[in-house]
Order: C-alpha cells, then sequence, then structure tokens
C-alpha cells in the first residue's frame, strides 16, 4: 500500500489510467470556450437595458458560471500536463 490513497478492493485493475490525452484535448478545446463565453456574456450584461429579456441579471449569472467552467478546464488541463511530464519520466 506504500504510496497509494485508497487501498485496493481488487476490483480495479491494478495498472487502471486515465484517458489523459482526451482530457488534454477537452481542456485545451473547453478553456477558450469557456473564457470567450464568460467574456461575451458579460459584454452582453453590460449593454442589456432594466426591460430586456433575458435579463442582466440572468446574462451575468451564466457568465460566471463560464468563467467557472474555464478555471476548472485550465486546472484539470494543468493536472494533465503534470501527469503526463511524470508518466514520461518513469519511462525513461
Amino acid at each position: 500500500m506504500h504510496g497509494r490513497r485508497h487501498p485496493r478492493t481488487g476490483t480495479e485493475p491494478a495498472m487502471a489510467r486515465s484517458a489523459l490525452g482526451l482530457r488534454k484535448l477537452l481542456s485545451v478545446i473547453y478553456t477558450p470556450l469557456f473564457l470567450a463565453g464568460a467574456v461575451l456574456f458579460a459584454i452582453w450584461a453590460g449593454k442589456s437595458d432594466a426591460g430586456s429579456t433575458p435579463s442582466s441579471g440572468a446574462l451575468g449569472a451564466i457568465a460566471i458560471v463560464c468563467a467557472v467552467l474555464s478555471l476548472l478546464a485550465l486546472t484539470d488541463l494543468m493536472v494533465v500536463k503534470h501527469r503526463l511530464r511524470r508518466e514520461r519520466g518513469r519511462r525513461h
């Protein structure tokens, strides 16, 4: 159990791995996409009038959600890059 966070139960594969390449691709695509969405919805919220539909509050909330998703995608990208570097180091 050396180096393990949780003890093995015996049901998972000994060398189970995440699809790091796919995670990296999705993070690279969605980080700027969500960031652009956050900026565009924030601009739209700033330019909307009091009686407009959707309301500036709803647009602001969507902008915040997009910003949070962008930060999550960026964080995942950093984690994936770290794990890929660590895996390359073990092969050599």
